[in-house]
């Protein structure tokens, strides 16, 4: 699971983080957890390669990544990852921002050489990485487009959504919203802390971490 650093605000930080734990782990797969103590690299692109590529070290075989930053997630949509990958395909969960929320990915997807050149954290990650994975002749399953939380406005566009995400989260939101209590960031946010999980047991046909951005 990929974090995203909301300083401005640790209470909707610590409740994106358990929200999403909760539904990676109900898929009732094993997972490997990454904190910022464990990341290696200086830029986002890097951390977030590394971490998979140590997945793949592991002996896993596939990874599926996912953010902290996408309360619309569900369990479903980790679970139809995994079938699809198992399936023989790639998965990508798109962003209205124009990058993803869940990248599903097999060993032969991934080059680490080449996904350190993407745009990370820029419009345009996910057609750039489509395009990358189209050139490997790489099947591509498309999951259905969410929101993710990268400015206020954004919030406003979830709280149009309450039951697509937790009441917890609604709450907090709400109260971000009214500029009750909680002081949410300033401007968007440049810096993304990376969390990462893998799910299914090595040797197994799917083994995957939970990265995400």
């Amino acid at each position: 699971m990929l974090n995203k650093s909301f300083t401005k605000n640790p209470q909707l930080f610590e409740a994106l983080n358990r929200d999403t734990l909760v539904k990676a782990r109900r898929t009732g797969l094993p997972c490997f957890h990454y904190t910022e103590r464990e990341q290696l690299g200086t830029t986002f692109g890097e951390r977030f390669v590394n971490a998979i590529q140590e997945i793949f070290k592991k002996g896993f075989d596939h990874v599926i990544t996912i953010g902290n930053d996408s309360p619309q997630l569900k369990t479903n949509h980790l679970s139809t990852a995994a079938v699809q990958l198992q399936q023989g395909r790639t998965v990508l969960g798109p962003t209205f921002d124009g990058g993803f929320y869940l990248m599903g990915l097999h060993r032969t997807d991934f080059d680490a050489k080449v996904f350190l050149r993407l745009p990370w954290q820029r419009f345009g990650l996910f057609n750039r990485i489509s395009t990358l994975l189209r050139s490997n002749n790489s099947k591509v399953y498309h999951l259905p487009v969410l929101q993710d939380i990268d400015v206020e406005k954004d919030i406003n566009c979830l709280l149009n959504f309450t039951r697509s995400i937790s009441r917890e989260l609604q709450r907090i939101m709400t109260a971000i919203r009214s500029k009750k209590r909680l002081p949410f960031l300033e401007g968007e946010v440049h810096y993304k802390s990376l969390t990462s999980y893998s799910l299914f047991n090595k040797g197994s046909p799917l083994s995957l971490p939970l990265t995400c951005i």
